[in-house]
């Protein structure tokens, strides 16, 4: 299967919006983020969502933005944390394109992420660990695996190449 689409899925943190924007500088593809699509639509910042309307609401937005995204070829998306995780976006996401997972270890999450409540799924460290972990085992279906800790953006988005052309699948 040639790809002219990648989506990277990961946990809060792991990178995906500094390696997508990386990554599509160097296919000279466009780079789409979808938080980003969210807080522009919704013309709050995602933690606002979370706290105003709840994580239902913020879900059943995340999904249109995945759907808005899906006639776009030539692209990095960068999805957020829990967009992989509900069965409905994996499964567009599948068709769609190939599914990279930036795997960061969650003690570097731990540090990057302040549980000062701009990431609300953060605040609560146990909590943070526990979704770490149920999350784990579904980015585990992607496509294609990308162990990542402290490297720079461009050594990530280099990875993330070189595991898709060692996984066979040809970038269109």
């Amino acid at each position: 299967m040639t790809a002219d689409k990648i989506y990277l899925v990961g946990f809060m943190a792991a990178g995906k919006t500094t390696v997508g924007e990386q990554l599509a500088k160097t296919l000279d593809w466009q780079f789409e983020d979808i938080d980003m699509l969210i807080e522009a639509r919704e013309r709050q910042t995602v933690a606002d969502i979370f706290a105003r309307q709840g994580e239902a609401y913020f879900r059943s937005v995340e999904r249109e933005m995945l759907r808005l995204v899906l006639p776009i070829r030539h692209a990095v998306i960068a999805t957020g944390g829990g967009t992989f995780a509900d069965a409905d976006n994996r499964a567009a996401i599948g068709v769609d394109g190939v599914s990279v997972w930036l795997d960061v270890p969650l003690e570097h999450l731990i540090a990057r992420v302040p549980s000062d409540g701009r990431r609300p799924l953060a605040a609560d460290r146990e909590q943070f660990a526990q979704l770490y972990a149920a999350r784990a085992a579904t980015y585990a279906l992607a496509d294609v695996r990308v162990g990542c800790g402290d490297a720079p953006a461009a050594d990530i988005a280099d990875r993330v190449l070189d595991a898709l052309r060692t996984s066979g699948t040809p970038l269109a």
